[in-house]
């Protein structure tokens, strides 16, 4: 089974994620490895990648993330719509004593179970996440 596609999403110089400006988007593409895979592992399958499909994967890179704390939340619906549910998400967040931590290290995350390619946009399930951090 391949683990689905995630992407952190930021934005230079926004507080948190202004959605009226996705063209300022900047974005990485990850999946998720089990934790068994060691660098080597990956640095040996990139090679043998490359030798095989005769593709540059130069660009391809291990990665180790660790978000903390979070706020997550399940999105069913078009991308377009994804505000609603932050909203939703950032309203629990601070009901709870918790206040919105987006930084240059803590990004806004998103999951994507549904293929894009395949599901019609108001049935796209997607997990958005937020790093948080108790409030003062």
């Amino acid at each position: 089974m391949v683990p689905p596609l995630e992407g952190f999403w930021w934005q230079d110089g926004a507080d948190g994620i202004d959605y009226a400006h996705k063209e300022n988007f900047h974005w990485i593409s990850v999946i998720r490895l089990p934790d068994f895979v060691t660098k080597e592992d990956f640095e040996w399958a990139v090679s043998e990648a490359t030798r095989k499909k005769k593709t540059d994967f130069s660009k391809v890179e291990f990665l180790t993330v660790d978000e903390g704390l979070c706020v997550q939340c399940m999105h069913i619906g078009s991308y377009d719509d994804e505000p609603a549910t932050v909203r939703m998400m950032h309203d629990f967040m601070e009901e709870q004593g918790y206040e919105l931590d987006i930084t240059d290290k803590r990004l806004h995350h998103e999951i994507y179970l549904s293929d894009a390619r395949k599901v019609a946009p108001e049935k796209l399930r997607t997990v958005i996440r937020h790093p948080i951090v108790r409030s003062m």
